[in-house]
């Protein structure tokens, strides 16, 4: 996992972009990205896509291409293209767009070239401790009946692939489970894949650990030679009493650097998991996929007031009647950070048991089916009966927030009634007709934005709706944040169509996942009970209370087109809105250093033979500059590096491991000065021996040229 500074919700740095790409023996593809992102957006689809044509013609299209983000609520922002979902990162960011939509098109160049013969098996189980129901109040509002066929009130199911390469073994797993990526509060300032770029991190460690043990033993079986030294491992000898002394010599001589210039290639390099590096096998990528997460919040512990400890009000998740006092816990209250490690490493050790166990073949074809559906007035079936789904809309228990991280102001949830004063702020910006009105009730609408077109367009109106099939897996690609019970009504619809159909192609083992928050973003889908309690997910229901019965609908035609063969239309095409965006970011003018400080010079080192054990925190701070002006792609920030053979520093980790924090901050908001702190939570599991903390960045000066620059602190023991 990644942890960096955030700059308000529009600084990232090489998001984790994990491609996959089936190909059955005919030719047909399909090729599902897992974005360590919030979620899709419909300008990055367009623009991937249209890369894609310019680059291997019709070989991949919307038609075959799933973008789904994991849902961090702490990643980067400003890269969607509707107003209502760039206001916090003070509009349209092109660095976060630019390097995401390049990390997505180089990570399926990846997959393309890299394509080989192999299987894939699938496999399922319960996670019972990591995700609880944020808004049970609306859940309890669906029918008894239906709330009796299942024993919780969230989705407990993982179903996970494994991927197995006729030559290599196995090369990766992807696994969708249902919890929300707000372990890390709305007061965290870094960004962060959340829970579910940890259990990515923690399972990649794992099998490339797992991997170096059985390449030991068959060494040592063989007696072949000695093996090659691990990146974490030391060769000093880890006795700590005899050799205390000498480590504390050894660090001695390698005192903090006064910062020099160094190449943007040198961050690369000694990035510890670099793609310089050759590997004598393929590189094992594991993907923790978002689903139906609408109303699983990861705080598993509930929700409470922070003025008194007692649990917030059921229906409202108000304290004394004010939304901004009611905060869910997470497992590690009230570390945020050990909550997150706590939830991903549940996740992690299930996609384990599952990966081990995962002995179901996927058989049969890869298919796919697309179409694009105007949400903002479609006519659904119900019965004899025809509704419409509205232009889209958000109610006033939006601004309340979640327990996950609550509004502001006199917001509550389950607030179906609105008031006055909210109602005459709203009508400076747009004034809901009475059709509106009637097609959202009970929805008290706050902003119409499905109808503001200034300075373009708040909320999108036309979705893409997707199914991918390989073998007897079906990938249901949805837009938005399902609930619980709509995901599983969802499901339940598109396994009728499937199992029923004439060919047979599908029987009851049919494993049918939703991904969640795939190719653009549309916010909430609730069921129509969920909607009539007006909680947070229900007044985020952009298209009125028939949203779900639309989306029913329009899967069930892409179901029967599925094992039919037919085509299906492919619809209106959504808007590229690209040349309408509009930044109120101010560009990075001027980085500079104190008089006699170097860029990289450290300005807080670590103390004079300092000796730390394992689980101690090692702080160390740079005199440093704005990580905008390089993000460092695919290289890193902040690095510890290990002593070996006394005189060669060897990457140890860096900030794509969940230890390692880096943190960039200004002495005050207009200072041209800042200053990097680099984090290291020592892990139970480092070894012992010399160390230090090193730091890569790229300072601008004032007519705009970028020099790299790096810096090491004193060396230090861990014993």
């Amino acid at each position: 996992m990644q942890i960096r500074n955030r700059l308000p919700l529009v600084f990232t740095s090489g998001c984790e972009l994990v491609p996959s790409s089936w190909l059955n023996p005919r030719g047909s593809r399909a090729v599902y990205v897992n974005l360590d992102a919030c979620m899709g957006s419909q300008i990055v689809t367009i623009k991937v896509l249209e890369r894609l044509k310019a680059r291997y013609g019709g070989l991949y299209t919307e038609q075959n291409v799933a973008i789904s983000g994991i849902h961090t609520h702490a990643g980067p922002g400003g890269y969607l293209q509707y107003v209502v979902y760039i206001v916090t990162s003070l509009g349209f960011v092109r660095q976060s767009f630019d390097v995401i939509v390049d990390g997505i098109e180089k990570s399926i160049i990846q997959a393309h070239e890299n394509l080989r013969p192999g299987s894939i098996f699938v496999n399922k189980g319960e996670l019972l401790d990591a995700g609880v129901n944020r808004s049970p109040s609306a859940y309890l509002n669906n029918p008894a009946e239906e709330r009796n066929k299942y024993k919780y009130d969230v989705d407990k199911e993982m179903t996970l692939i494994k991927f197995v390469d006729d030559e290599w073994g196995a090369i990766g797993s992807f696994n969708w489970f249902a919890t929300h990526g707000t372990s890390m509060s709305r007061t965290n300032s870094l960004v962060s894949g959340d829970n579910k770029g940890a259990a990515a991190r923690f399972m990649e460690d794992w099998f490339e650990k797992k991997v170096h043990a059985e390449n030991l033993d068959s060494q040592h079986a063989n007696k072949s030679g000695t093996a090659k030294i691990p990146r974490r491992v030391s060769s000093i000898v880890p006795n700590i009493n005899e050799n205390r002394k000498e480590w504390m010599e050894v660090a001695a001589s390698f005192k903090s650097s006064q910062g020099e210039p160094a190449t943007r290639f040198s961050s690369v390099a000694k990035r510890v998991r670099n793609s310089l590096r050759l590997a004598n096998r393929p590189r094992f990528v594991s993907a923790f996929c978002q689903t139906n997460c609408g109303d699983v919040s990861p705080n598993v512990l509930g929700a409470f007031c922070i003025d008194t400890g007692l649990p917030c009000d059921f229906n409202h998740s108000t304290c004394n009647g004010k939304n901004e006092l009611c905060y869910g816990r997470g497992p590690g209250y009230p570390d945020e950070f050990e909550s997150t490690r706590i939830i991903g490493e549940r996740q992690f050790k299930k996609a384990i048991e599952l990966f081990n166990k995962a002995t179901e073949q996927l058989k049969g074809k890869v298919g796919y089916r697309h179409a694009y559906v105007n949400f903002s007035n479609l006519d659904v079936a119900q019965g004899n009966d025809v509704v419409k789904t509205c232009p889209a809309a958000m109610g006033f228990a939006f601004a309340a927030g979640t327990t996950d991280g609550p509004g502001a102001f006199d917001f509550k949830q389950g607030d179906d009634k609105g008031n006055a004063f909210w109602r005459l702020v709203r009508n400076f910006l747009k004034t809901p007709n009475q059709e509106q009105v009637n097609c959202q009730h009970p929805k008290p609408i706050l902003l119409d934005t499905g109808e503001m077109e200034r300075p373009y367009a708040w909320a999108p109106a036309i979705l893409p709706v997707q199914i991918l099939r390989i073998g007897q897996l079906v990938i249901l690609s949805v837009p938005g944040e399902f609930t619980t019970m709509a995901g599983r009504r969802l499901r339940d619809a598109v396994k009728t169509v499937l199992t029923s159909g004439a060919s047979k192609e599908f029987g009851s083992n049919v494993h049918i996942v939703i991904s969640g928050l795939t190719n653009t973003y549309s916010q909430y889908v609730t069921t129509f009970e969920e909607y009539e309690v007006q909680r947070y997910e229900g007044a985020s229901t952009l298209y009125g209370p028939h949203t779900l019965s639309a989306y029913i609908q329009e899967f069930r035609k892409l179901g029967a087109a599925l094992i039919s063969g037919r085509p299906v239309e492919p619809g209106p095409q959504p808007p590229d809105l690209l040349d309408e965006q509009i930044s109120l970011l101010t560009p990075v003018v001027l980085d500079s250093t104190p008089s006699g400080a170097k860029f990289g010079k450290v300005k807080s080192d670590v103390a004079l033979n300092s000796t730390f054990k394992r689980g101690d925190m090692v702080t160390v701070t740079f005199w440093s500059a704005c990580p905008r002006n390089d993000l460092l792609t695919e290289g890193t920030f902040a690095l510890v590096e290990i002593l070996q053979e006394q005189k060669t520093w060897v990457p140890a980790y860096d900030d794509d491991d969940f230890c390692l924090r880096f943190i960039w901050s200004r002495p005050s908001k207009l200072s041209p000065q800042s200053y990097a702190t680099i984090e290291w939570r020592i892990p139970q599991s480092a070894v012992s021996g010399v160390y230090r903390i090193t730091h890569f960045g790229a300072a601008k000066a004032l007519l705009g040229s970028i020099s790299h620059f790096t810096g090491s602190s004193s060396a230090f023991v861990v014993a």
